[in-house]
């Protein structure tokens, strides 16, 4: 009889435990602090953690079990296999005050994703947990910080100030919507606009190194969850900061950690398994690839105006500003100026002014610059002006950074609806462009370049557009400011020698 009580005690304290452990979670899924987004549209909330295992069937629930101790630890001899040494730090996961709830709902993630990783490649890292406090700007103690997460994301003015410095000190912050959920996603493309003003956050397009970087990823495989909420596409959806030609921040509008550590309802807002492992290879592959280029751009100085240069017939180059990322090097333009300037000792105003096509100073800048990686479109207006400065003596230099296929197929559209009836022409072998002040007979690709052609020197690519009988349009198909600072992207399909050519195009400009 007395064996009947203590197990319906030990039945009823289960279930006691489960009731209360049960409403316990359900009120941390629906809201952690205020303004926590969970009542908000497109809110996913966080998985149940799993309840404590019961006692076992012979205790009582009131009884307690103190385990004897073990026997005491042997000391390890010499001839013992020594403990492997730990595996560098690649992934800091940042934890949050509110508990794992808010940052840790899959706490295997990066686990699996390193373990398949090691697998796959053959390369052996670690991870670890921090708050932000605990992150050290310099990457290379922290290269790669990851954030989960359901609810809104905040960082405070000095948290952002210390991510923004160790972004541009070549670290990589990834930011996964946890299951799809929009107010976190929603926060942290808000963050990281107030973080960098002056570049967009954007979706990546599909010639983005990050899709081709390990694996090919042309499509996904989304659940059907993702179906539901109307995105129809099978391309994935990663959106990014990217400074001076680097990716530095990558947000994942659908869940990627449900697929690192699996979690069985397809009716997330998530991708499928397989394709968040090959998205999170990628994304590892890109950015370790990518850590010992930053440091070389990091260490470029910006030139400006000396004092002592005359601005007797100088040239005042304008770069154009547009809707997107139109700023993808921040000091290759005026290294070009200089390094022309002391080749040549032609006199030359540093161009260090932005304008836009609307702005009515356009007219008088005889050259603009243009750039970019991504596909962009002007404004009606925006192209009416570029089409009377071209038609009106003014000259567009384009270049497509990085050989980006997606910025080059808009700068041919513009081309097309800015100077209608003019046709790509390619300059001859023997043009004066590849002659003055440096004979060009080839280029010295890329090693991406020197992948996709086979070539060690392959022929320059100019194309010239014309108004009249007057070159307007002098367009680069492959990239030529990361050589014009010394540190192509390496992922460039570009001219490690661009300076040449690029100082070719300024005398050009100056004796036609």
């Amino acid at each position: 009889m007395s064996k009947n009580i203590t197990v319906s005690k030990a039945i009823l304290c289960l279930i006691t435990t489960v009731v209360v452990f049960a409403f316990s979670t359900k009120l941390n899924a629906a809201i952690i602090f205020s303004g926590d987004g969970s009542d908000e549209p497109g809110f996913v909330a966080p998985p149940m953690p799993k309840a404590p295992p019961p006692p076992p069937a012979n205790m009582a629930g009131g009884e307690t079990f103190i385990p004897y101790p073990g026997p005491p630890a042997q000391p390890q001899s010499r001839s013992e296999k020594k403990r492997p040494p730990r595996p560098p730090v690649m992934f800091t996961k940042l934890k949050s005050q509110y508990g794992d709830i808010d940052w840790n709902a899959r706490p295997n993630d990066l686990n699996n994703l390193l373990n398949s990783l090691k697998a796959m490649a053959d390369v052996n890292y670690d991870s670890e947990n921090k708050t932000f406090a605990q992150i050290n700007p310099d990457p290379e103690q922290n290269p790669i910080l990851y954030r989960t997460g359901h609810f809104h994301w905040h960082l405070t003015t000095a948290e952002k100030a210390k991510l923004r410095e160790y972004l541009l000190r070549g670290g990589t912050i990834i930011l996964n919507a946890g299951m799809g959920s929009k107010p976190f996603y929603d926060s942290a493309r808000r963050i990281m606009e107030e973080i960098f003003p002056e570049a967009p956050v954007q979706r990546l397009s599909a010639d983005h190194a990050v899709f081709h970087s390990y694996y090919d990823i042309d499509q996904v495989e989304y659940r059907k969850g993702v179906r539901a909420s109307g995105y129809t596409s099978n391309e994935p959806w990663l959106e990014g900061v990217t400074i001076d030609c680097r990716t530095v921040c990558f947000i994942s509008r659908f869940g990627m950690e449900s697929g690192w550590d699996p979690y069985e309802d397809d009716n997330i807002l998530a991708y499928a398994p397989e394709s968040a492992q090959r998205l999170g290879m990628n994304i590892v592959s890109y950015a370790t690839t990518i850590q010992n280029w930053a440091k070389q751009v990091a260490k470029r100085v910006r030139y400006e105006d000396a004092e002592n240069v005359t601005t007797a017939a100088s040239m005042n180059i304008a770069q154009v500003i547009y809707e997107g990322e139109w700023k993808t090097r921040h000091v290759g333009l005026s290294m070009l100026l200089k390094e022309f300037n002391r080749k040549t000792d032609v006199p030359v105003k540093f161009a260090s002014r932005d304008i836009r096509l609307t702005d009515s100073k356009l007219f008088d800048t005889p050259v603009l610059y243009v750039t970019g990686h991504d596909a962009f479109h002007l404004k009606p207006e925006e192209i009416a002006a570029l089409r009377t400065y071209l038609t009106n003596g003014g000259i567009l230099v384009g270049e497509a950074c990085c050989g980006r296929s997606a910025f080059d197929r808009s700068f041919r559209d513009l081309m097309k609806v800015a100077l209608p009836g003019a046709n790509p022409e390619a300059p001859s072998k023997g043009h004066a462009i590849y002659l003055i002040p440096n004979k060009i007979t080839q280029m010295t690709p890329t090693d991406a370049l020197k992948q996709i052609t086979g070539k060690s020197l392959v022929d320059p690519e100019l194309i010239f557009w014309k108004s009249g009988d007057n070159v307007a349009v002098i367009y680069s198909p492959r990239g030529l400011a990361g050589g014009w600072e010394l540190a192509q992207n390496p992922y460039s399909l570009g001219y490690t020698d661009s300076l040449l050519l690029g100082e070719n195009i300024l005398m050009y400009l100056l004796t036609r």
